[in-house]
C-alpha cells in the first residue's frame, strides 16, 4: 500500500512551483520556468523518499501553457536528461506518480472546440509521463464531464471521443466518481464497457451516491475489478468533508482516527490511497505513521 498527497508540497523549501501570466509566456520565460519546475519535482521527489511517500500526484502546472498555443517548445526533448533522470529516480525510489488535468478538460462536452482543447491537454499529460520513462501504472486521473441536460447522451458522447484517443493517452487514463454529476455506478458502467480502470473517491461518493444500499467499501470491491496488472494496484481517493464549506470541500487536515478506521475497514494492503487535503504532505506523513504504529503494534 502506498499513501499519498497531490500537487504541492507545504512548509519544505525548494518546492515551489512557478508560472506567469499568458501575456508574459515568451520563449525565455517558458525555459526558465520549466527549468525551474523540473528542479523543484526533484526535490518533491527527494523529500517524499526521505518520508516514505510513495504515492504523489504531480501538479498539470509543471510545464506552464503545456496544451496552449503559446507553448511551441518542445520540451520534452530540450529538457530530455532531466526528464529522464526524474523518471529514473521515482523508479529507483519505487514511487507511484499521477497526473489530474483540471476541470476545464471535458471529453464529452457538446462544444467540438472544447473538446479539441480537452484531447491537447490530455496528449500533455501522457506526453510529461512518457517523458519520464514512466511505465502505465503512472495515470492520468479524469472526471467524466457534464450531463448537459440528458446523462445517457453524455455518457456515450465520452465513450465516443474516448474510443478516438490515442493509444498513448488511453493506456494512461482512469476515470473517478464526483461530487455533482456521475456517480460511482455511473462510472463503473463505462469503465466495463471501456475498460479503463476506475477510482473511488470516498467524499464525493458521500455527496453523491448512487440509490443503492452498496457500502463504500463493497463499490471499493467492484472498483477493484477494473484493475488490471499492466495498471498498477488499484488507486482509490479519500479525503474528509471541510465542515465550514460546502460538501465535497476537503478538510484542512485529515482525522487521523475516521482515517484509521477506513483504513482496517478496508483490510488490504494492495490498494494505493490518494489524500486530497489542504495541507498536503503533512497529512500524508501523519497517516503512514498511524499505519506504521498500529502494524507495529
Amino acid at each position: 500500500m502506498k499513501i499519498g498527497y497531490a500537487c504541492l508540497t507545504v512548509g519544505v523549501s525548494q518546492t515551489n512551483l512557478k508560472t506567469c501570466m499568458l501575456k508574459n509566456a515568451s520563449k525565455e520565460k517558458l525555459l526558465e520556468l520549466i527549468s525551474h519546475n523540473l528542479m523543484v519535482l526533484s526535490h518533491m521527489i527527494d523529500y517524499n523518499t526521505q518520508n516514505h511517500i510513495k504515492l504523489f500526484r504531480i501538479s498539470s502546472d509543471i510545464i506552464p501553457f503545456a496544451s496552449s498555443p503559446v507553448n511551441t517548445l518542445f520540451w520534452w526533448d530540450i529538457f530530455r536528461t532531466q526528464l529522464r533522470k526524474l523518471g529514473e529516480k521515482i523508479q529507483n525510489n519505487t514511487m507511484r506518480v499521477s497526473m489530474h488535468p483540471g476541470q476545464y478538460t471535458v471529453l464529452n462536452s457538446t462544444n467540438p472546440e472544447v473538446v479539441e482543447k480537452a484531447i491537447r491537454d490530455l496528449k500533455y499529460h501522457a506526453q510529461f509521463l512518457d517523458s519520464l520513462g514512466l511505465s502505465p501504472e503512472h495515470k492520468i486521473i479524469l472526471h467524466v464531464g457534464g450531463v448537459y441536460q440528458d446523462k445517457s447522451k453524455a455518457m456515450d458522447r465520452f465513450i465516443e471521443n474516448y474510443r478516438a484517443l490515442n493509444f498513448s493517452i488511453k493506456k494512461r487514463l482512469v476515470i473517478e466518481n464526483d461530487d455533482k454529476s456521475y456517480t460511482i455506478e455511473d462510472v463503473l458502467e463505462i469503465g466495463h464497457l471501456l475498460h479503463i480502470p476506475v477510482v473511488f473517491d470516498n467524499l464525493h461518493h458521500a455527496v453523491n451516491p448512487p440509490g443503492t444500499n452498496t457500502s463504500a467499501f463493497e463499490w471499493i470491491d467492484a472498483c477493484s475489478k477494473t484493475w488490471h496488472r499492466k495498471d498498477g494496484d488499484q488507486k482509490i481517493h479519500y479525503s474528509q468533508q471541510n465542515p465550514e464549506k460546502r460538501p465535497g470541500s476537503h478538510s484542512e487536515s485529515i482525522s487521523i482516527q475516521p482515517f484509521m478506521d477506513f483504513y482496517k475497514q478496508l483490510n488490504r494492503k494492495d490498494i494505493d490511497i490518494m489524500l486530497e487535503v489542504k495541507d498536503k504532505n503533512i497529512s500524508a506523513v501523519n497517516c503512514i505513521q498511524a499505519i506504521l504504529k498500529l502494524d507495529n503494534l
